[in-house]
C-alpha cells in the first residue's frame, strides 16, 4: 500500500500520500528506490527546540542514484484526533498547506545500497508551534537512474509522510503489556526439540524466539502475560529438558519485570463466557507428557542411616510426578487478571469474577468502551484496563518489524495516537500476541514510550483511582463474530465429547484426551482469532479422521462350502497406541451361525486379523454377515462392513455321498473280482482233475 500512495504522487503532485507503515514510497516508473523519514526522538519534540530529519533513501535497483535535493515540509495545522491522522496516513489527506522548512542535497546511492540525508531546521525556523500531531513530509527530487548522456534514465520524483508529535512534557504515565506466547506444531506441549530452538542463548535460531522476548523485555518496566504452557512444556521434561530451556525458565524467574499468568493456552474468557460454560476449561492431567525416568531422583546422602534400609544408598527412588499446578506455577504472578478479546459485556465481567472466584480485572481495548478518560475504569463496578487500540495496534507492529527504518513509522504513529489522549493521566499499551518478534524491535518499542510518558508498573497502575466508564456498543459485524466462535466452540466441545467416549478403546484415555484438550484450548487463543473459523474448521476435519482411525476393512465376497469354517475378518488401527474393541458378528438369515461376539486387541498402526468361527446349518444360497466394532464400554466404533457370504453347504454332503458311493462301487467291484477268480480257480482245478481220470493207466494195458 505505501508503494502504491507513492506511485499515486508521482502522477498526481498535488496530492500528498503517507506510508503507514515506514513512511516510505517509491516511484512506479522503476518501484525500486524508496525513501523513508523520521523526525524528533521518534517523532517527538519539546515546543522551541529544533529538528533534525532523518531521511533514509535506499536503492534496490542494479543502477546507481544519482544526487538529488531533499526538502522538508510541514503543514502547521495540526491533527485534531486518531481519525484525523488514520486518514492522514492512509490516504494522505490533511487540513491546511504545506510549506518548506529546510532542504538538503542527498548523497549518490549505489546499487542495492542506501544513504542517510540529515536535514536541519532551526529553532527560529521551526517556530512556535503547539502541543499536538503535525503532518510532515519530505521529497526527493532530481534524481536519477540510468544513463543521463544516452537518454536511458528514469526521474526518482518521491515523498515520503509520516508526523511530527510536539510534546511540552506534561505529566503522564503509561504501562506497557508483552505478552510471552509460543504455540507448538501439534498443539499441545511444547517438544524438546522446539524449546531448544525457542530458548536458544542467542535468540537467533528463529525469528521471535522466546529468549529474544526476555531479552527486549529486560531492563525495561514492561508488564510480562505468560501463558503458563511454556514453563509447564519445560518442567515436564524433567530431567530431559534442554539446558538452555531450563536456563530460560531460570532467567523468567529472575527478572524483577511484573507478570500475570495468561489463561493456559491463552484460551479467550470471553468465547468461553458467551458459551455459558460453567467454568473455564482447564487441561486434563498432563500425564501423558510425563516420562517417570525423567523424574527419578538418588536417595543417597552425605550422611549413612544408623538403621538399615531396603534401598541401597544413591539408589534410584521411586518417581515423583508433578501436578499440572506444580508444572504451571509462574512465580510472582499478580492474580485475578484476564485477558481476553474486547467484545465483552457486563454479564461477561461478572462471569469472569465467578472463573476466578475474585473480583477480576479485565484488561479491553479502548475500542470496548463508549468513552474512557483514564487507564483505569471501573463499568458497573468491575475493574477494567484500557488499552489504547489505536496506539497499541500501532506499536505491536513496529515491535514485530525488524527493519528499523520501517519500524520507526510505526513507533511514530503509536506516539501519536497517545498524544491525543491527553490531559490523561494514565495510559496503557497493550502488544499483540506475537510470537516472532525480534529482541531490538521489542525493546526500541517498549523504550519509545518514553517519549510522551513516564513509565510505571502495572502494580502502580492498578493502584490509581479508577474513573467510571460504560462498555460501547459492539458493531453487527463485531457480533457476527461471536455468535460464529461460540457456535463453533459448542461444535468443538461435541466433538471433544465424542472422542472422550471414543477414548475408552485405549488403556490409558490420557494419551488421546489430554493432547485434544490442549489443542481445542489453543484454538480459541486471543492471538489466533482471525484464523479461528479455518483453524477449527480443520481440527474438526482432524477429529472425524481419529474417529476413524479405528474399524473393520472391507471384507471380500466369501465362499463357505464346508459346514463349519473361520471367516476371515480384518481390523485395522491407524493410531499410534493398541486399542481394545469388540467385533460384533450378525449374519441375514438362521443359514449361518456365527459367533456373535469376539474380542480383538488390535496393534498400534496395523491391521490384525481376526477369525470368526461360522457353522452352516442346512440349506444353501447366498446372504450377508455384517461387522461392527465397539469400546468396551459400548460404544461404536468406526463403520460398521458387511460381507457376502455364498453357503453351499449341501455340497459337502453330495461330496460325501459321491465319495462313499466310488468307494462302495470299489468295494462291490473288489469283491466280484475276487469271486470270478475264485470261481475261475474252481473251475481250473476241476478241469485238471478230469483231465487226469480220463487217461488209460499204461500198465493196465498191457
Amino acid at each position: 500500500m505505501v508503494f502504491a500512495l507513492a506511485a499515486g504522487l508521482a502522477l498526481a503532485p498535488q496530492l500528498t500520500f503517507a506510508a503507514p507503515a515506514s513512511a516510505a514510497a517509491k516511484d512506479t516508473s522503476e518501484g525500486a528506490v524508496d525513501i523513508a523519514l523520521s523526525t524528533g526522538a521518534h517523532g517527538v519534540i519539546q515546543p522551541g527546540s529544533s529538528l533534525t530529519t532523518t531521511v533514509t533513501i535506499t536503492n534496490s535497483t542494479d543502477e546507481e542514484l544519482s544526487t538529488g535535493r531533499v526538502t522538508v515540509e510541514l503543514n502547521r495545522t495540526p491533527l485534531l484526533d486518531g481519525s484525523a491522522l488514520a486518514s492522514w496516513l492512509d490516504s494522505g489527506e490533511a487540513s491546511g498547506s504545506f510549506a518548506p522548512l529546510a532542504a538538503e542535497n542527498s548523497d549518490p546511492v549505489t546499487a542495492s545500497d542506501s544513504s542517510i540525508t540529515s536535514v536541519f531546521t532551526p529553532a527560529s525556523a521551526l517556530g512556535a508551534l503547539a502541543d499536538g500531531v503535525y503532518p510532515i513530509r519530505a521529497k526527493l527530487a532530481g534524481a536519477t537512474t540510468g544513463d543521463l548522456q544516452n537518454d536511458t534514465f528514469s526521474s526518482q520524483n518521491i515523498t515520503a509522510s509520516s508526523v511530527l508529535i510536539v510534546d511540552s512534557g506534561a505529566a503522564a504515565q503509561v504501562s506497557v503489556l508483552v505478552p510471552i506466547t509460543a504455540t507448538p506444531a501439534d498443539g499441545g506441549l511444547l517438544t524438546a526439540d522446539e524449546l531448544t530452538v525457542l530458548t536458544a542463548s542467542d535468540g537467533a535460531l528463529t525469528a521471535g524466539a522466546l529468549t529474544a522476548q526476555l531479552d527486549g523485555v529486560a531492563g525495561t518496566s514492561a508488564a510480562l502475560a505468560v501463558d503458563p504452557l511454556i514453563p509447564a512444556a519445560i518442567r515436564a521434561l524433567g530431567t530431559a529438558a534442554p539446558l538452555s530451556a531450563t536456563d530460560w525458565l531460570t532467567r523468567l524467574d529472575a527478572l524483577p519485570n511484573e507478570r500475570f499468568a495468561l489463561q493456559l493456552g491463552d484460551a479467550d474468557a470471553t468465547v468461553q463466557a458467551r458459551a455459558g460454560l460453567p467454568e473455564l476449561l482447564a487441561p486434563l492431567s498432563l500425564a501423558p507428557y510425563l516420562n517417570d525416568a525423567n523424574f527419578i531422583e538418588s536417595s543417597g546422602g552425605a550422611t549413612p542411616s544408623p538403621t538399615p534400609s531396603a534401598t541401597p544408598s544413591g539408589a534410584p527412588t521411586e518417581p515423583v510426578l508433578p501436578t499440572n499446578a506444580e508444572l504451571t506455577a509462574l512465580r510472582s504472578a499478580a492474580p485475578g487478571i484476564v485477558w481476553p478479546l474486547g467484545d465483552v459485556t457486563t454479564a461477561d465481567l461478572a462471569t469472569f469474577n465467578e472463573y476466578l472466584g475474585t473480583d477480576v480485572t479485565t484488561v479491553l481495548p479502548s475500542t470496548s468502551l463508549a468513552a474512557y478518560s483514564s487507564a483505569r475504569v471501573e463499568v458497573d463496578s468491575h475493574d477494567v484496563l484500557v488499552m489504547d487500540a489505536a496506539a497499541s495496534d500501532a506499536l505491536s507492529r513496529a515491535a514485530g518489524d525488524a527493519d528499523a527504518t520501517t519500524r520507526e513509522g510505526d513507533i511514530a504513529e503509536g506516539i501519536a495516537h497517545l498524544s491525543f489522549t491527553r490531559p490523561q493521566a494514565s495510559l496503557l499499551v497493550g502488544l499483540d500476541r506475537n510470537e516472532t518478534r525480534t529482541a531490538d524491535a521489542l525493546r526500541e518499542t517498549i523504550l519509545s514510550v518514553t517519549t510522551i510518558a513516564a513509565p510505571v508498573g502495572l502494580s502502580e497502575l492498578r493502584n490509581t483511582v479508577p474513573a467510571s466508564a460504560t462498555l460501547g456498543d459492539a458493531t453487527d459485524a463485531a457480533n457476527d463474530a461471536v455468535t460464529t466462535r461460540v457456535t463453533m466452540l459448542g461444535s468443538l466441545l461435541a466433538d471433544e465429547a465424542q472422542l472422550t467416549a471414543f477414548s475408552s478403546i485405549l488403556d490409558d484415555t490420557l494419551v488421546l484426551r489430554s493432547p485434544e484438550r490442549l489443542q481445542l484450548m489453543r484454538l480459541i487463543g486471543v492471538g489466533v482469532a482471525d484464523t479461528y473459523p479455518e483453524d477449527a474448521a480443520a481440527h474438526r476435519t482432524a477429529t472425524t479422521k481419529t474417529l476413524n482411525a479405528v474399524g473393520v476393512q472391507p471384507p471380500s465376497p466369501i465362499q463357505l462350502f464346508t459346514s463349519a469354517a473361520p471367516l476371515p475378518v480384518w481390523v485395522r488401527n491407524d493410531l499410534p497406541w493398541a486399542v481394545n474393541v469388540t467385533l460384533t458378528s450378525t449374519p441375514s438369515d438362521a443359514r449361518l451361525d456365527v459367533r456373535p461376539t469376539t474380542e480383538v486387541a488390535a496393534q498400534p498402526a496395523s491391521n490384525t486379523r481376526v477369525k470368526v468361527p461360522v457353522e452352516a446349518r442346512v440349506g444353501s444360497g447366498d446372504l450377508t454377515v455384517e461387522f461392527s466394532l465397539a469400546s468396551p464400554t459400548g460404544v461404536p466404533v468406526g463403520v460398521d462392513q458387511s460381507a457376502t457370504v455364498a453357503v453351499r453347504a449341501e455340497w459337502e454332503n453330495i461330496g460325501l455321498g459321491i465319495l462313499g458311493g466310488m468307494i462302495a462301487l470299489l468295494l462291490i467291484l473288489g469283491i466280484v473280482r475276487t469271486v470270478v477268480r475264485r470261481r475261475k480257480d474252481r473251475d481250473g482245478e476241476a478241469d485238471a482233475e478230469f483231465e487226469t481220470d480220463a487217461t488209460p493207466d499204461e500198465s493196465t494195458k498191457e
